[in-house]
């Protein structure tokens, strides 16, 4: 009798779901929901998914008060890392140009790269700015399928349960203006990625930094997996192609 290799979804964890996974307990309703929902994602299903991150993930997961940033990584050890890729690199340019993202969110035009070129097919995050904005999602797979890649599902952890038809019932989130909403933990991800953006002037410039820090774990022991399969990017056309 053959037997079938079940594969397990894979999903790119962004840093604002590892902010909430070891910030200390809210008291404030919001924070305190998402940190509950993050936590049962991390702890019940994680046989479910396989989990990923980038050398992006821990470069902002590492900035900050010395001892989270320790907690944050800590969470992190196990977690699979992908390879920087010079076709994400590209397409997180594309994300910037075509106004997608803004220019000072080049970390989050490098999550959504870098998890699209590999092929995973979730991206969870709390960041209602720039990923998981209603207003942006479709954009943003508009600008992938443009650049020949399969769009990936762009979702919070209770978005993700539920589409995977977890059996929690999911909790309802306060309705909120993400340019208005103040919620501590996310602000402090907010101003590391504006920060992190600031340090360089391009995209291409934050890549090759990325990419000599990739090098440099590598040579500490660091393991970095690659899921890229040229076979499935179609290449988009070119202007005179269609002459």
């Amino acid at each position: 009798m053959l037997k079938y290799k079940s594969i397990k979804p894979r999903v790119y964890v962004e840093a604002t779901v590892v902010s909430y996974l070891v910030a200390r307990p809210s008291k404030n309703s919001a924070p305190a929901s998402r940190q509950r929902a993050t936590q049962r994602l991390w702890q019940n299903y994680a046989d479910k998914f396989e989990f990923v991150i980038s050398r992006v993930v821990r470069e902002e997961i590492a900035q900050g008060d010395a001892s989270v940033a320790q907690r944050r990584l800590e969470a992190v050890t196990s977690l699979t890392v992908l390879e920087m890729l010079p076709e994400a690199d590209m397409l997180a340019q594309k994300l910037i140009d075509d106004s997608a993202l803004p220019l000072n969110s080049v970390p989050d035009a490098q999550h959504i790269a870098i998890a699209t070129a590999h092929g995973v097919e979730y991206l969870v995050s709390w960041n209602y700015k720039h990923i998981v904005n209603e207003h942006k999602r479709e954009h943003i797979n508009k600008v992938c399928i443009e650049a020949g890649f399969n769009p990936i599902t762009l979702c919070t952890p209770l978005e993700l349960m539920e589409e995977i038809q977890m059996k929690e019932t999911p909790e309802k989130q306060p309705e909120f203006d993400p340019e208005t909403h103040t919620d501590p933990i996310l602000e402090e991800c907010y101003r590391i990625k504006a920060e992190i953006s600031a340090q360089f002037k391009t995209v291409g410039e934050f890549f090759s930094y990325l990419k000599e820090k990739e090098e440099e774990d590598k040579r500490n022991g660091v393991k970095y997996v690659s899921y890229f399969d040229p076979s499935k990017h179609k290449m988009p056309k070119k202007p005179e192609d269609d002459v």
